[in-house]
């Protein structure tokens, strides 16, 4: 009991001093500059919380964020590396923008709920690839997710470039505002996105900490060999792993899609994946501190917008 008492006390403490020296070496960087420290993060904060606008900003930030951290926990926790949530979360945005400006006859909510449909089954399906190929051929699925993340992008470009593009100009046309997520804040851009992000954080961590198919992931995740020898299905479970991980990503693409971007577009979820890894991470995959980590990201990302408008930086 004490011992894992400790080991709590270990995995709370580790990423809240990692941030704190990281932001003490911002520190020094900034004095080298020339700029004084506190002032610059003032400004950080007031970018990230200084208004009603700023607020929202970093929600809307941190909800796509949330979503590609979440797939990198669940892949993580069976003990795949899924790099390829980027690409996941291009396929389902792309499954989004298709059904909902093809189809514009279908009544809102079902398209709206369609789009969701469509987006969770190309991210699955998108991740199963990877996935298969490591359960039944070995393969290193680092390279097969970051070589299909690269598949996406361009397929992407070539949609809206090509078959999909809007009066010549490469992009996609805008979504119809009749299936675009309601915004909650006012005139600002926050979405309900980000509740739908809070329930698949207490989705995924029931599945994960709180049923028997979710222990049994997690145990061929510590270690395969042992979980084979005690009947564990470890392939099924490491493609399960994959797909439901590509699953929560695609959702996230079109929640993205649906909710603050409205088409496809040159950089359309560039960088979400990576991101996704590294919040997992400092996270210590687990999905309540993927949610809180998110949230640190998207702050920082807010924030320093305006930091650097203000200070020069």
């Amino acid at each position: 009991m004490k011992a894992a008492k400790t080991d709590l006390l270990r995995r709370i403490i580790m990423p809240v001093l990692a941030v704190v020296l990281s932001l003490a070496l911002g520190a020094v960087i900034i004095a080298a500059a020339g700029r004084d420290p506190l002032t610059a993060y003032g400004y950080l904060l007031q970018g990230a919380f200084g208004s009603l606008q700023s607020w929202s900003e970093t929600l809307v930030k941190a909800t796509p964020l949330i979503f590609t951290g979440l797939a990198a926990v669940f892949a993580y926790r069976c003990g795949m590396l899924n790099l390829g949530a980027e690409g996941q979360f291009i396929m389902g945005a792309i499954a989004a923008c298709w059904f909902g400006t093809a189809f514009p006859g279908v009544p809102a909510p079902l398209r709206l709920a369609l789009c969701l449909v469509l987006a969770i089954l190309a991210g699955g399906i998108w991740a199963a690839i990877p996935g298969y190929l490591k359960a039944k051929h070995h393969t290193n699925e680092m390279i097969i997710t970051i070589l299909l993340n690269y598949i996406a992008t361009l397929f992407m470009s070539y949609l809206y470039s090509g078959p999909l593009m809007e009066d010549r100009i490469p992009q996609t046309a805008a979504v119809d505002a009749q299936i675009k997520l309601t915004r909650f804040l006012g005139s600002t851009r926050a979405h309900t996105g980000i509740l739908l992000a809070l329930l698949f954080v207490g989705l995924v961590y029931y599945f994960l900490f709180h049923t028997y198919q979710g222990y049994s992931l997690r145990v061929v995740g510590v270690n395969r060999d042992a979980a084979r020898v005690n009947g564990f299905a470890v392939e099924r479970y490491m493609i399960l792993s994959f797909v439901i991980s590509g699953m929560i990503a695609g959702l996230g693409g079109a929640v993205e899609l649906l909710g603050a971007s409205y088409r496809l577009q040159t950089g359309f979820g560039l960088g979400y994946g990576f991101d996704g890894v590294a919040i997992a991470l400092i996270g210590q995959l687990h999905p309540l501190g993927t949610l809180l980590v998110a949230y640190l990201f998207a702050v920082l990302r807010c924030g320093a917008n305006t930091m650097q408008v203000a200070t020069g930086i």
